[in-house]
């Protein structure tokens, strides 16, 4: 393998010279510079990026913790975190964990070795203790809503934006309201389900078991929401549903079936993607690319750890 020695040699310069070639260090003769080059030419030469990496303490390397990546929520995550790592020179791994918690330890473990220079967390299962013990082998960001301070975190007040879709159906009269979420666990979803449980004591409303519901991600789940719904006795006369695909599934599923919405029921979603807007779904609009941009930026501070929070906004169209 071709090292600087021979480049040198060959070059007839000296080994500090090729150095500063290699580096683009802008105070090099152009003759010795072209020698250099050209002998690198001739002997095929390649750097070694992980003694690159050494040198400079770097990797350039994001590791990005996801349970999904076709997922509309997490994928505009991962758009805002490419975008701003591309422009300052950074490359993303991408760990798809499907909720694995051994998946999720072993992108950590790839910070400990140095194979990464941080790692940003869309969702985990991965319990907080375990974070911490990572914690001093480089910066680990969370995209949730946490009162942990020692980890840099941004995300958006979920409890406050149920809190809105709920107040907004109260407003156009509806008082059974069901909730459905991705999951039950985790800190986002653990503040959904709390805004719920508060709003529902706070006017006094009924609440069955069977009005909330879990496991729904996307449009086919949405459709099965639909029929879960359509076969209850008792049914909710609204729904606040965890992300606009699933809600457009329901909607679609709905109207296969001959229900009008929001006739017989009122659908409010989540995120604001595109498809909300074609079908006109009222939703709660989550700044999801800027989440992403703002725990790039969060992995490359040097000071104390920030918790942000990102605004929502309630967007008001035909079903409700």
């Amino acid at each position: 393998m071709t090292n600087i020695k021979q480049i040198a040699k060959l070059a007839g310069v000296s080994v500090t010279t090729v150095s500063r070639v290699l580096n683009e260090h802008p105070y090099v003769n152009e003759a010795k510079r072209s020698a250099v080059k050209e002998a690198i030419e001739q002997l095929h030469y390649t750097r070694n990026s992980n003694a690159v990496h050494l040198a400079k303490g770097k990797t350039f390397l994001i590791g990005v913790i996801t349970p999904y990546t076709n997922h509309p929520y997490f994928g505009a995550i991962i758009e805002g975190i490419s975008k701003q790592a591309n422009a300052a020179g950074y490359h993303l791994v991408i760990f798809h964990t499907n909720y694995q918690r051994h998946k999720e330890i072993q992108a950590l473990d790839m910070l400990r070795t140095k194979q990464l220079d941080s790692i940003i967390i869309c969702s985990r299962v991965v319990e907080m203790k375990i974070l911490r013990a990572y914690k001093g082998y480089g910066p680990i960001i969370l995209c949730e809503d946490t009162m942990q301070t020692e980890f840099p975190s941004v995300c958006i007040d979920h409890y406050a934006a149920v809190t809105c879709a709920f107040d907004h159906l109260i407003k156009n009269n509806y008082s059974k309201i069901g909730l459905v979420l991705g999951r039950m666990i985790g800190r986002n979803s653990h503040q959904r389900l709390k805004a719920y449980h508060e709003s529902v004591e706070k006017y006094q409303l009924d609440a069955r078991k069977e009005w909330l519901i879990d496991g729904i991600y996307n449009m086919t789940d949405g459709g099965e929401v639909f029929h879960r719904w359509d076969e209850l006795v008792e049914k909710p006369d609204a729904l606040i549903i965890s992300n606009d695909e699933a809600a457009a599934g329901f909607i679609l599923q709905a109207k296969q079936s001959g229900k009008d919405v929001p006739g017989n029921l009122g659908i409010i979603g989540f995120n604001n993607d595109s498809v909300a807007e074609m079908l006109g779904i009222t939703t709660v609009s989550l700044p999801l690319e800027q989440i992403g941009k703002t725990a790039f930026d969060l992995s490359q501070l040097e000071k104390e750890p920030a918790q942000i929070k990102l605004e929502f906004r309630l967007i008001k169209r035909n079903t409700v």
